[in-house]
């Protein structure tokens, strides 16, 4: 898409007015009343308080709300702030928001903040989550500061949790970044990162764009660039993680714009990962908050039952995808009862490192291997639950640890079944 067609000539006169910048928030947005208020305080309080003399602005890259999103990110007010901070900034902050299409689609969105940032000649972009209730002012001082301070490229954070949140991220996206790609980064899928000048513009120009996995999940193509192109990483402790309402339905959604972007950049990138001999260690910033467990309301009954009745009702389909001993492991395992149920970290492993290798091959429709995989990971999700019921915060990290070493030592196996001719 030409960068003409990207950014609207009104948008393009409100940043022309804006003037170059040095530190451009990007806030993609839709329908998020109900948290975007907070959100953009949080930010303006950060601007007010880590960079008083700096030139910023916000930019809302807004997919089409009907609930006055926009307007409130463009019509909230300092003054209180300043009032009760009694610090002024030097400069002003500037928020400006346009609407880039009638519906949200996060590739769009990040695209036309990056645009907006190249334009802008931002030294450094920061991404927030519009739905991120938690954040605090200083989130954008961590994440700003490495890329101002010590040239790093790309700075992801690292969220503290409770007990059973974040499971998809702990059981698949990191465990299988980490052993492809030989980077300890926690967060392959960030809401909330910064980047450089530097990488917002090579990232910009890539050719990925017009690619329906990129548009669904581009963040974790930023992720795989930024390991791939050998930039320099940085993670900074963000703090707690919040959780927001999901409901059944939003697991497909959940793994299209993770696990199908995690693996069509398998593809792009197979020279560099295929090359990987050793884990390497991104620095970090040290943080720690003390968590205190919840009491998560999980429905252990309906997680087995949808996990019984996708290996029995996808049997067809499985047996494009996996091999006959793997899909006899899983119909053993469905056999199972209750606090018998266990499906364990090697046989994970090997389920997903297959399932990535007929989206390579694309043995079948790719988006039906992933809405295929829905069901394996509610299996997996119960085990893990299972296994940590009754365990303390330092003990799931050490279970997490384990996951991620189980799909180290399987690697050699995905490289196996990927150069398989099926």
């Amino acid at each position: 898409m030409p960068e003409e067609t990207l950014l609207s000539d009104e948008f393009v006169r409100q940043l022309i007015n804006v003037g170059e910048v040095d530190i451009l928030i990007g806030l993609p947005t839709y329908n998020n009343a109900r948290t975007i208020q907070q959100v953009t305080r949080a930010i303006q309080a950060g601007i007010l308080k880590c960079f008083p003399r700096e030139r910023a602005v916000i930019i809302n890259a807004d997919g089409g709300s009907q609930d006055g999103t926009p307007q409130m990110v463009t019509g909230a007010s300092i003054d209180d702030i300043w009032s009760a901070s009694k610090v002024y900034a030097l400069r002003t902050l500037h928020a400006v928001s346009t609407q880039y299409a009638k519906v949200p689609e996060p590739g769009r969105a990040l695209r036309t903040i990056l645009a907006a940032a190249d334009l802008l000649r931002a030294r450094a972009t920061v991404m927030i989550s519009p739905d991120e209730a938690t954040i605090e002012p200083d989130w954008l001082q961590r994440l700003v500061k490495p890329i101002y301070n010590d040239n790093f490229d790309f700075v992801s954070p690292i969220y503290r949790r409770q007990r059973f949140e974040g499971v998809l991220m702990r059981n698949l996206l990191y465990p299988m970044t980490r052993a492809i790609y030989g980077c300890d980064l926690h967060e392959p899928f960030a809401s909330e990162f910064a980047i450089s000048s530097r990488f917002a513009g090579d990232f910009l120009n890539q050719d990925i764009w017009g690619d329906e996995w990129a548009r669904v999940g581009p963040e974790m193509c930023l992720t795989i660039s930024a390991i791939t192109g050998k930039y320099r990483l940085y993670q900074v402790f963000l703090g707690m993680k919040a959780h927001g309402n999901r409901t059944a339905r939003d697991l497909v959604f959940a793994l299209r714009r993770t696990v199908g972007s995690l693996f069509f950049c398998l593809d792009r990138t197979f020279p560099s990962w295929s090359a990987v001999t050793s884990l390497q260690s991104v620095p970090s910033a040290n943080g720690h908050c003390e968590v205190k467990p919840e009491a998560v309301k999980v429905n252990r009954k309906r997680l087995r039952e949808m996990f019984v009745h996708g290996v029995s009702e996808l049997q067809p389909v499985f047996r494009s995808i996996l091999t006959p001993g793997t899909l006899g492991e899983l119909q053993n395992i469905a056999s199972l009862d209750g606090d018998q149920f266990r499906y364990p970290p090697d046989l994970w492993a090997k389920t997903v490192f297959e399932f990535a290798s007929s989206f390579h091959k694309s043995v079948i429709n790719r988006d039906h291997i992933i809405q295929a995989l829905g069901p394996l990971f509610r299996g997996r999700a119960l085990s893990f639950l299972l296994e940590n019921r009754d365990a303390t915060e330092d003990q799931v990290e050490h279970s997490v640890e384990a996951l991620c070493q189980e799909f180290e030592h399987t690697r050699p196996y995905f490289l196996e079944v990927w150069n398989h001719r099926k």
